[in-house]
């Protein structure tokens, strides 16, 4: 099996390979990490950049920007994704999100423009989020549970041209299905941390080793001469998902794009198989139960 580089859905061509700029932290990898790592990546190929709002409030956005003027690549050959943000979930508030999203990437329009969560938080009047006593955010749960009015909101923008796409992230259905439900509807699908990144501390929800170090991938990446980074992103773009995983390390992202190589189909199913016929041996990274007062990933019963 050899995988796509990009994939045809619809009216939209998506490139398999991107970039996530989740989590700029200065203080841990020092001023303007997000434009040189976008810099690196567009230089060497990439084609699909994720960032959002909320990634370092607005200096992710920025940087990214920054980074695709600095290229001299024309923008219609970037397929540029950013996210509405929990508390602009009112019809009325969602445009105001994109125009700020917008500014901050220096940009006419995005590619894809995604409610990031399915639930909205209660804002304070200049868009902050209500916390309680104990700091975890205020959720607003009838605007949760009218993410179709939002849906709806975000509908004008593309008529309005603002964004080509839209889509949804961190929505709920059992691990394998939600790709298969996806596919079999024509919803392209992006695989978001797929190397095991881990969230802000709050949301941490798994312990012990992440799926770099499991020993069947490592014997898979033996058998190719590659890295265990390469053999999972090869493997999610064989089965039709674009993949966009964050680095700030010039080595790494490099490698993570030359993840284009033949997988024997015995290899295939054999990574396929790992998280269990319908994902029951799965770890998710993220847990919100703590954080939120509901499990946002119940696969059984909708929350909040």
């Amino acid at each position: 099996m050899f995988p796509q580089d990009y994939f045809d859905v619809g009216k939209a061509r998506i490139p398999g390979r991107g970039l996530g700029t989740f989590q700029p932290e200065p203080k841990l990898y020092g001023e303007n990490s997000v434009k040189n790592s976008v810099l690196v990546a567009l230089r060497e190929g990439y084609r699909h950049i994720d960032t959002c709002l909320r990634y370092g409030d607005g200096q992710g956005e920025k940087e990214v920007g920054e980074a695709v003027r600095e290229s001299g690549i024309p923008r219609e050959e970037i397929f540029i994704v950013s996210k509405l943000e929990n508390v602009y979930h009112a019809p009325d508030d969602v445009e105001l999100n994109l125009d700020i999203s917008l500014k901050n990437l220096g940009l006419d329009y995005v590619d894809l423009f995604i409610m990031h969560f399915p639930y909205a938080y209660k804002r304070t009047s200049d868009f902050g989020t209500e916390r309680d006593e104990g700091g975890r955010p205020v959720i607003d749960v009838e605007l949760s549970r009218s993410y179709d009015v939002t849906w709806k909101a975000m509908e004008r923008l593309v008529d309005i041209g603002k964004t080509k796409f839209i889509g949804l992230s961190n929505f709920s259905s059992p691990k394998k299905g939600l790709v298969k439900l996806c596919q079999e509807n024509g919803i392209h699908v992006t695989a978001f941390g797929p190397l095991g990144c881990m969230p802000i501390q709050a949301l941490v929800g798994r312990s012990g080793p992440g799926p770099l170090e499991d020993p069947n991938i490592a014997a898979v990446a033996k058998k190719y001469d590659r890295t265990p980074a390469q053999v999972i992103l090869c493997y999610l773009l064989c089965r039709g998902i674009s993949v966009i995983p964050k680095s700030n390390n010039e080595k790494r992202i490099l490698e993570n794009f030359n993840c284009r190589f033949e997988l024997e189909e015995g290899d295939f199913h054999l990574l396929d198989s790992l998280v269990g016929e319908n994902g029951e041996r799965g770890v998710r990274n993220f847990n919100s139960l703590e954080y939120l007062g509901f499990d946002n990933y119940n696969e059984e019963v909708e929350e909040p």
